[in-house]
């Protein structure tokens, strides 16, 4: 084994560590090497969201150790940026193993560090964490959640005094902070516990006003209260909120997915807890179908992301993607508003850069501004805050199940999202259409986009490199056509440049460094490709577009993007 291994292993083996924690290191040292080698050959990096790993012991590994050392780094920088006054921060946590134990931790080592907490009492979704962080005036706050991640992992965002995760400069110089901490005895464990206020249902009501006073329709809802709602939380916190803003909106015939019901870590009903795939949304698919009901929804365990499921025109129940949930949201938005008359002429939508263009050819039919930022909600963030007092901000979204409807929080959120769909399922059955109407209605309208993601990961010590090694071949040597479409653009935002790779023309792109590039065929069609921050994974996402002449060339048209997109795929040898 590496030195540098055994240094981190005998560090762990020979210091201020539990007795559990030995014994483990120890008997992974006779029973398995390679899981020892891979838990202690780095430390688990403290990205620019803050941590993400397997939970177990070593430097690789999330456990309270590096919980409590990524925290002291934490309150250090919020006591330099904020010296002599209280600091505060809010904490919350999903139902995963060890969140609880994760989230007291935290919460145990900012107030002995002198910052007041604000702890919830129980598990709740991750973007009431970030309600919170507004209403009680913090300065930061952190939710313990590895999202829809499989059950094996967890993890800890950080989050600053806006609700939004951390941004520039403050990422980077929290980063910096954590990296200081070389040692478990720099971090002040206990000894602050009068600091820690314990919160829950009076936060929880003031959430729930909130989200009420983003309905545009209640009067479609008071007509068709009883729109018949298939919700389940995936064994997630949306139990702890979605049933009951529902009921406050109105909605009467909620059928809970029993199975998935209660709050378990161990996600027994599925092997990923994530809306995004099929057969995570299987058993309220089952239910749905059985009940004839009019909207399936499904959120992940720390209730930020959405999927959906609704009839197509033929009675035959499908599961929407990312983009078509954004489109339908973001339309109704825009819609609802222009017909009530409540639209601002400064209204803006926010999407990321991987996110359907069809939503900027929607936002301009409304005279909207619609602005591209970097994936992850915490530019949607930052861009609304740079636009506060000039522009009225309505709705914002990614690709990835993400939708944050109104300014009062700064962070994906499925809950108020699962609302707002219903009232649009209600809204568009007052009309006598259903939601599968209305997308075929808008692609006839704004022109059928066809998007499609793939996502590898690359285990163990190297993936990461490979990954690297991916990015800059295709950096260096972008490929000249795909699919016999030339490739005319490249966009790198990690270089912050776009060219033009027919005329050698250059540009800046003004948008923060970020590792992604971007191929522009000559047809329009798009392909991304982004590495994770967090874990050894890249994601490709692909969107090709045509005209759509009604909705009976609906599938003539979904069948010639796909194969497009198939061509592409192939021309990139993924």
């Amino acid at each position: 084994m590496e030195a540098k291994i055994m240094e981190n292993v005998n560090a762990w083996l020979n210091g201020n560590f539990d007795q559990d924690t030995k014994n483990e290191i120890k008997r992974l040292e006779a029973e398995n090497p390679n899981e020892l080698a891979d838990a202690f050959y780095r430390n688990l990096e403290f990205g620019t969201g803050g941590l993400r790993g397997i939970m177990g012991v070593g430097t690789n590994r999330m456990n309270k150790y590096t919980v409590g050392m990524s925290t002291q780094g934490y309150a250090n920088y919020l006591k330099q940026t904020y010296p002599g006054g209280e600091i505060r921060v809010a904490i919350a946590h999903d139902p995963r193993n060890n969140s609880r134990t994760f989230a007291e931790i935290t919460a145990n080592v900012m107030a002995a560090n002198g910052i007041k907490v604000f702890l919830f009492d129980s598990l709740r979704p991750t973007p009431e964490l970030s309600f919170t962080i507004r209403k009680l005036g913090c300065q930061g706050g952190v939710v313990c959640t590895a999202s829809h991640n499989p059950k094996e992992y967890n993890g800890y965002k950080a989050y600053w005094n806006d609700g939004g995760q951390l941004v520039p400069p403050h990422d980077k110089n929290v980063i910096r902070e954590v990296d200081k901490i070389a040692s478990v005895d720099d971090v002040k464990w206990s000894g602050g516990e009068a600091n820690i206020t314990i919160i829950g249902k009076d936060i929880d009501d003031a959430y729930i006003k909130m989200v009420k006073g983003l309905s545009v329709y209640p009067e479609v809802i008071a007509k068709q209260h009883d729109l018949k709602i298939v919700y389940t939380p995936i064994h997630g916190s949306g139990i702890m909120l979605v049933p009951q803003v529902l009921q406050t909106f109105g909605f009467t015939n909620v059928t809970i997915v029993e199975e998935q019901a209660k709050p378990d870590g161990n996600f027994p009903t599925v092997v990923y807890p994530n809306p995004e795939e099929a057969e995570t949304m299987s058993i309220g698919l089952k239910k749905a179908q059985s009940i004839d009901a009019d909207i399936l929804l499904g959120t992940d365990p720390d209730a930020d992301r959405v999927g959906i499921g609704i009839k197509d025109n033929q009675g035959n129940w499908v599961l929407m993607n990312g983009n078509q949930t954004a489109v339908l949201a973001f339309n109704y938005l825009l819609e609802a508003r222009h017909t009530k008359g409540v639209a601002k002429p400064n209204d803006m939508v926010i999407k990321t850069i991987v996110t359907t263009d069809m939503i900027d050819r929607i936002a301009a039919h409304f005279n909207v501004a619609c602005y591209n930022v970097l994936t992850g909600f915490k530019w949607i963030a930052e861009l609304i805050k740079e636009k506060e007092g000039t522009e009225h901000y309505v709705i914002g979204g990614e690709e990835s199940y993400g939708l944050m409807i109104g300014d009062q929080l700064r962070d994906k959120d499925a809950v108020s999202a699962v609302a707002l769909l219903c009232e649009m399922a209600a809204y568009e059955k007052e009309k006598g259409r259903s939601l599968f109407d209305k997308l075929l209605e808008l692609y006839t309208q704004f022109g059928y986009y066809q998007e499609h993601l793939i996502s590898i990961t690359k285990k163990g010590m190297n993936g990461q490199q490979e990954i690297a090694d991916m990015m800059e071949g295709y950096r260096k040597n972008p490929p000249a056509s795909l699919h016999d479409i030339p490739v005319v653009q490249l966009l790198d935002y990690q270089l912050k440049k776009g060219r033009n790779l027919q005329t050698g023309e250059e540009w800046d792109i003004k948008l923060p460094t970020s590792n992604v590039l971007q191929f522009i065929l000559a047809d329009g069609s798009k392909i991304s490709a982004r590495p994770s921050g967090t874990e050894p994974k890249i994601k490709f996402y692909f969107s090709v577009h045509t005209q759509l002449r009604d909705a009976n060339s609906f599938p003539e048209a979904q069948a010639a993007a796909k194969s497009k997109i198939d061509g592409i795929i192939q021309g990139l040898s993924l």
